[in-house]
C-alpha cells in the first residue's frame, strides 16, 4: 500500500472532502492514488535492481584488483566474468573480447579449457583506439540501462504537484461561483467546496514528496555506479598497457640475445 493510499485509509477527513469534490478533483485524486502506485512500484524495483548491480560490480571489481596472473585475459577472470552479470562485468566482458579478437584467441575456448592459452602480441595504436572505444561504448550502454525509468520518477515529481494544483484552483473556483449562485456568503457554504478542492493539492505533494525523494537517491547511486565503471574502465586499459609493456621488454631482451648470440 502506498503512503497516499495510507493517508486516506487513516485520516477520517479525506472521505469528507472526497465526497465533496467535484468529478474532475475526484478524478485528480485517483489519477494520483494510481500515479503514487507507480512510483513506489519503480522506486522499490529500482533500488533493489540498482543495489544488486552496484553489489555484483564492488566484488567482480575486487576480484579483479585482487587476481594474481596480472593479465586481464587470465582464465579466472574469464571465468568471473561469465558468470557475474553486474555492469562491471558485462564492461570486462566485452573488452577482453575485443582483446582476445587481437590476440587471435577465443575467449570460450580459452574459459573452457585449461590446456589452451594465448600469448600476447604487441598492440597497434589504432587496436587500443578500438579497445577503449568499446569499453567507452559499453559504459554508456550500461549507464543508460541503470538509468532505465527514472525518468519516470522525474515527471512524476513535476506533474504530480501542478495536477493537485490544478484541481484546488477548479475546485475553489466552483466553490466561489456556487455561492455567488446561490447568494449566500456564510462560511458553512463554502467550506465543503474549498475542503474538497483542497484534497487535490494534498495528493499531489503526498505523490511528489515521495518521487523527490526516491528520484535522489536513485539518480545518486546511479552515478555512484557510473562513476565505478569509469574507473574499472580506466584500470582494464591501464592493465592492458602494463602487460603491453612486459611484452615490449620481452621482446627487447629477445632481441638483445639474439644480437648477443650473433655476435658470438
Amino acid at each position: 500500500m502506498t503512503s497516499f493510499s495510507l493517508f486516506l485509509a487513516e485520516t477520517p477527513g479525506v472521505y469528507y472532502a472526497f465526497e465533496n469534490s467535484d468529478t474532475l478533483g475526484k478524478s485528480i485524486v485517483v489519477l494520483l492514488l494510481v500515479i503514487s502506485t507507480f512510483t513506489w512500484s519503480v522506486m522499490i524495483e529500482k533500488g533493489i535492481s540498482l543495489y544488486r548491480a552496484q553489489k555484483l560490480s564492488r566484488q567482480f571489481v575486487a576480484r579483479f584488483k585482487s587476481s594474481r596472473n596480472r593479465s586481464v585475459t587470465s582464465q579466472q577472470l574469464l571465468r568471473e566474468g561469465a558468470g557475474n552479470g553486474s555492469p562491471a562485468a558485462q564492461i570486462y566482458n566485452q573488452g577482453v573480447e575485443k582483446l582476445l579478437e587481437f590476440y587471435e584467441s577465443d575467449p570460450a575456448t580459452f574459459s573452457r579449457t585449461t590446456g589452451v592459452s594465448t600469448r600476447p602480441v604487441r598492440l597497434s595504436e589504432a587496436q587500443y583506439n578500438a579497445i577503449e572505444a568499446v569499453l567507452i561504448s559499453e559504459v554508456s550502454r550500461q549507464e543508460i540501462e541503470l538509468e532505465t525509468r527514472i525518468g519516470f520518477l522525474a515527471t512524476m515529481v513535476s506533474v504530480s504537484p501542478f495536477l493537485g494544483l490544478f484541481g484546488t484552483v477548479w475546485g475553489v473556483m466552483l466553490a466561489f461561483c456556487g455561492i455567488a449562485a446561490a447568494g449566500k456568503s456564510d462560511f458553512s457554504a463554502l467550506a465543503p467546496g474549498v475542503a474538497g478542492a483542497l484534497l487535490t493539492t494534498v495528493a499531489g505533494l503526498i505523490v511528489a514528496i515521495p518521487s523527490l525523494i526516491g528520484y535522489n537517491l536513485l539518480t545518486s547511486t546511479v552515478r555512484n555506479i557510473a562513476t565505478q565503471l569509469d574507473n574499472f574502465s580506466d584500470e582494464f586499459m591501464a592493465r592492458v598497457k602494463l602487460e603491453q609493456l612486459s611484452i615490449a621488454k620481452e621482446q627487447a631482451r629477445e632481441q638483445a640475445a639474439s644480437n648477443g648470440g650473433e655476435t658470438e
